[in-house]
């Protein structure tokens, strides 16, 4: 590099060494050095929400630049969006459930507990930490789990859409190593900063954590009483009505407009007085209460009026298909049953066992790449689309009867 002074040389190595890694990522050229310059810039903010620097240099010891993984997971769009059965299918199963009732027995003294001091319901607590980490077994698995302070950072300097939630969650995030709670290493989570077996975020950790186990601090990554006690404690304080249900599967009347009564509210029992009919034949357990229509796979898949524990559970993650899968789970385990309306799919659904099947033979084939694990996702779903175009048969990317058949002959 003639005519450049050897400072000024080994500042264009730097950066030419950076942009050969960053190559591809779509993530800056030379972001590593205006993160560490972000990293610094932000102590000051941090301090000013009182943040000690010890603190917050203990928690970027080590950190030089973005977690590129967590830019590719909040770009990620998936090629298929799951349908309401989909969604189901992957979280209300033989399996989540016979775990459910396992770990009910297992826990059943701290479970006791956490029904007496939040009346909540053990079987709701079970079903969030079955969707909010496969009942701890998603922490387990290498590489899964952040660095959150790392995480963050990441978004709050890469991603503009997710930059102020990023800052404030990261505030959160320094909050609870400054009190001890957990070392600076052990501040572990998903790409967005959710912790723990039961998926919190720091902001909702220091509303809501509590400490179970007595040990003097709310460990949700590690104490499975701590975990489970601030899932009740979120529920609880948000108003879940103890002893109540989330709401019902009904049945109505034939001839009813349902499209004109999708999401409206009304009490149980002027929903009797239409012809709505609980799919069980037992009665509306408090008819006084309100209730919302709710038909998410539309008017002839299962229909529900939901009570307000559906949308407390709601507060948990504001996804409809969320809060059904936590309280259909939460009645499997309980002993209840599935639905009594089929989804409307239009073909034969599989088995857990049955779609562990589906991706080993996709795998096989050379069509699928990504995890064995049952559940059908969009990896899943673009594999099996790919496997129908090639043998000429009807392109739906749905996980059914007839395809495993197929695959089982090939």
């Amino acid at each position: 590099m003639l005519g450049i002074a050897p400072s000024r040389r080994g500042f264009i190595k730097t950066a030419l060494l950076s942009m050969t890694l960053l190559a591809g990522t779509g993530v800056p050229a030379l972001a590593d050095a205006g993160f560490q310059r972000w990293i610094a810039n932000f102590e000051k903010t941090a301090t000013s929400n009182g943040i000690s620097r010890q603190t917050y240099r203990a928690v970027f010891a080590g950190v030089t630049e973005p977690d590129h993984d967590v830019i590719r997971s909040a770009r990620f769009q998936p090629e298929f969006r799951d349908n309401a059965w989909d969604y189901m299918d992957n979280r209300v199963n033989e399996e989540t459930v016979a775990d459910g009732r396992r770990l009910a027995q297992q826990h059943k003294r701290l479970l006791d507990v956490i029904e007496q001091r939040f009346g909540v319901s053990r079987y709701i607590v079970l079903a969030i930490w079955s969707m909010e980490s496969s009942y701890g077994k998603a922490l387990e698995k290498p590489g899964s789990l952040k660095h959150v302070p790392q995480a963050l950072a990441t978004l709050a300097y890469l991603d503009e859409r997710r930059a102020g939630f990023a800052r404030q969650q990261l505030i959160g995030a320094l909050k609870i190593v400054q009190a001890g709670h957990v070392s600076p290493k052990g501040l572990t989570g998903s790409w967005a900063g959710a912790m723990g077996h039961t998926q919190f975020i720091p902001t909702s950790y220091l509303a809501y954590a509590v400490d179970m186990d007595g040990d003097g601090h709310p460990n949700i990554w590690t104490s499975v009483p701590d975990a489970l006690g601030t899932a009740a404690n979120l529920l609880s304080k948000n108003g879940w009505r103890t002893g109540r249900t989330w709401g019902y599967e009904v049945a109505a009347p034939r001839g009813t407009n349902l499209a004109g009564l999708d999401r409206a509210n009304k009490t149980l029992a002027q929903w009797q007085q239409l012809g709505f009919r609980r799919v069980n034949g037992q009665p509306f357990a408090a008819p006084s209460d309100n209730a919302n229509l709710l038909m998410p796979g539309g008017p002839n898949g299962p229909i529900f009026l939901m009570t307000r524990n559906f949308f407390v559970i709601k507060r948990y993650n504001n996804a409809d298909r969320y809060a059904l899968a936590v309280g259909h789970l939460a009645d499997r385990i309980a002993g209840g049953g599935e639905f009594a309306q089929s989804w409307p799919r239009g073909y034969t659904p599989l088995s857990v066992a049955e779609r562990y099947e589906l991706q080993q033979r996709l795998s096989q084939h050379g069509f699928y790449d990504g995890v064995i694990d049952g559940k059908i996702g969009s990896g899943s779903r673009g594999a099996i689309s790919a496997y129908q175009r090639q043998r000429g048969v009807a392109e739906d990317g749905n996980a059914s009867r007839a395809l495993l058949d197929l695959l089982r002959r090939h």
